[in-house]
């Protein structure tokens, strides 16, 4: 009997964190979900995974949890960049593209051990821009593109091309942009 009621506890549970995902305009932490749900946090990244298997579009960024579903119905443009600069002009370079209308969603580089790796960054704002850094800052966390000598690749999202060449254009006179 236990055993069921623990069931039906943690689904009922990630059925409100599907929800709150769903209906909140940014991202939920691990810490605000246990805090929320009166679990542990490895309970919440459990739940995750588990709502993930089940083809729930959930993703981890560096602000918390996202549930990636369409805001709006207006077509999204996507570009995959390349791009190499110093670790401390990280700030320029994403405040660049945000400024544009563009969202930054991941940061990918090519590690000659490990082959191809990406991290989800999903920033859209100055403020956002601001919060991944004082993350990575607060946890002593090195960007990735640290292992490649600056160069990384961005996929690049925005409403329109005439935005995505915009956030190009200031990203080569930014000397940020790596020439095909």
């Amino acid at each position: 009997m236990k055993e069921n009621s623990k069931k039906v506890l943690g689904e009922k549970r990630r059925e409100l964190i599907l929800s709150w995902l769903q209906s909140e305009g940014s991202p939920l932490t691990g810490s605000e979900l246990s805090k929320r749900t009166n679990v542990s946090r490895q309970i919440i990244v459990q739940d995750i995974s588990l709502l993930k298997a089940r083809n729930e579009p959930i993703i981890a960024t560096s602000q918390g949890y996202v549930y990636m579903q369409k805001k709006h119905e207006q077509p999204l443009f996507q570009r995959l960049i390349v791009c190499q600069h110093k670790p401390e002009q990280t700030v320029d370079e994403l405040n660049l593209l945000v400024d544009h209308g563009v969202v930054v969603k991941d940061v990918i580089v090519e590690h000659p051990v490990y082959g191809e790796l990406t991290a989800s960054i999903m920033v859209r704002t100055r403020k956002e821009v601001a919060e991944f850094l004082n993350k990575v800052k607060e946890t002593n966390a090195s960007f990735l593109s640290q292992l490649t000598e600056g160069i990384h690749l961005h996929t690049i999202e925005a409403d329109s091309p005439a935005k995505l060449d915009d956030a190009c254009q200031a990203l080569e006179e930014a000397g940020f942009l790596v020439e095909n």
